[in-house]
């Protein structure tokens, strides 16, 4: 167990390590479906502008999360909990197997605000965690506005879909700003 525990740590330090050449830089960049700074006009936004969001409105994300997201996440937050990064120790656990982390999973519901108008604040995020997200799982992350607040706060009901079932439930309360 200690040897798997290491190969783990040792496999997201890689994703650390900075590329040698410019072939290598390439080879390591991942297309994702998402230009932070881009155009947003895909992403079927529901409202045009900060101001206009109410109660009934909701936003969604989804996405496959794969071995790359889950190496990559696992790198950025230090989380190598082999669970997650290990498939032979992962495999004697209560999942019978790897899974995502809980808050990459709860990431897409991040993900979904942000197709909201104007600057999104998460204020507060209560989560519920049902099911585990399995590595190759297409996951929806939705929030919708249950509840006007003033002053820009909302409180929204946040969840986490695959296709079979809810694997995250929750509520959150978020400050949208033109």
């Amino acid at each position: 167990m200690f040897d798997s525990v290491v190969e783990a740590n040792q496999a997201a330090l890689s994703a650390f390590k900075v590329p040698d050449s410019e072939a290598e830089a390439d080879a390591a960049r991942v297309e994702d479906d998402i230009d932070p700074a881009g155009d947003l006009s895909a992403w079927d936004v529901a409202v045009d502008a900060a101001a206009d969001v109410g109660i009934g409105d909701s936003v969604r994300f989804t996405k496959t999360l794969t071995e790359a997201d889950v190496e990559r996440f696992a790198a950025a937050s230090g989380d190598t909990n082999p669970l997650h990064l290990d498939d032979e120790w992962a495999e004697d656990t209560r999942f019978n197997g790897r899974i995502v982390h809980g808050i990459l999973a709860s990431g897409l519901i991040s993900a979904a605000l942000a197709r909201f108008p104007g600057g999104i604040v998460y204020l507060s995020q209560d989560l519920e965690f049902r099911a585990p997200v399995r590595l190759g799982d297409r996951v929806t992350g939705t929030a919708e506005v249950v509840e006007d607040l003033g002053g820009g706060r909302f409180r929204l009901r946040t969840t986490v879909e695959t296709d079979e079932e809810l694997v995250i439930d929750g509520e959150a309360v978020v400050l949208i700003e033109d």
